[in-house]
């Protein structure tokens, strides 16, 4: 008895978890109508454990079509409940990861605005490079001192443009750390929520291998579809498992034990083991 307690006591946790999280996902769902369709799904999940245990109590005795529609209703309702479920976990994911894209869009921009200063620098430094290779094919052509002082009369001429482009660098060099210290406190808040469903990494790796970066949201739906394939349906089993060991006790025979046992006025008397054996009679009550 202890143990059919358990198992009812569980049956009954492990639905009423289940149908608040299936009141829960289907109001977000009937998000126009909360208080009416957690009263609906309420009822609806107390019904279905009745219906449950009584199509499990009268299966041989009820009519074909009161036990077929009460199986039907009861696997729908599984599947409501079932779909609850999985709205409520998709909307916790998405809850989740929204934030995210926010933050990944805004980054993405500061990081398009450091991909055109690094290449606005990397432009300058090109044209620095030039203005070098210019002054070293004066020098390459000439050996004497004329041509020494020529290359120097061109890089004094070029100072002005060398100056410009080393302030340009400096400039877009100060643009990018600043762009990346702003930034730093969104990288931080994506850094955190990735280390959150790092474990959805794992399994979407465990399942699709190196394509798992593009298949993380499948992955995400697997766990959900495997949580609410044994939620539900095992908080039902569970309850008409609770039914079989009932119905299983009450059918145990009784046992009933005859001991003639002879009285006096001071109480029973002593007897010992071998006639307690001969005096006891046991009788099975079908």
């Amino acid at each position: 008895m202890f143990f059919i307690a358990i198992l009812l006591f569980t049956a009954f946790t492990l639905s009423g978890i289940a149908a608040y999280y299936s009141i829960v996902g289907l109001i977000a769902i009937f998000s126009g109508a909360p208080i009416p369709i957690a009263v609906m799904g309420a009822s609806l999940e107390v019904a279905k454990l009745v219906t449950a245990s009584w199509l499990y109590r009268n299966w041989k005795d009820s009519p074909k079509a009161l036990k077929y529609y009460f199986t039907v209703a009861v696997v729908i309702l599984m599947l409501i409940t079932s779909l609850g479920i999985f709205g409520y976990l998709s909307k916790a994911h998405i809850d989740q990861t929204s934030g995210t894209s926010e933050l990944i869009a805004k980054v993405a921009i500061y990081d398009d605005k450091i991909k055109v200063a690094e290449e606005n620098i990397n432009s300058f430094r090109r044209q620095l490079k030039q203005l070098d290779e210019a002054v070293e094919q004066v020098l390459a052509r000439s050996t004497t001192e004329q041509g020494a002082a020529r290359s120097m009369a061109i890089r004094n001429a070029q100072q002005r443009d060398r100056n410009t482009l080393a302030k340009e660098i400096e400039t877009n060099q100060k643009i990018i750390a600043t762009l990346r210290e702003e930034s730093s406190p969104l990288r931080s808040e994506i850094r955190k929520v990735e280390a959150e469903v790092g474990p959805l990494k794992y399994i979407a790796e465990l399942i699709y291998g190196e394509e798992a970066k593009n298949h993380l949201d499948s992955a995400v739906r697997f766990v959900i579809i495997l949580l609410v394939l044994v939620f539900d349906p095992l908080a039902v089993l569970m309850v008409i498992a609770t039914n079989y060991n009932i119905s299983k006790l009450r059918k145990q025979p009784e046992v009933k034990i005859d001991i003639p046992i002879n009285m006096t006025a001071m109480g029973p008397i002593a007897m010992n083991k071998d006639e307690i054996e001969k005096a006891t009679k046991i009788s099975r009550v079908e």
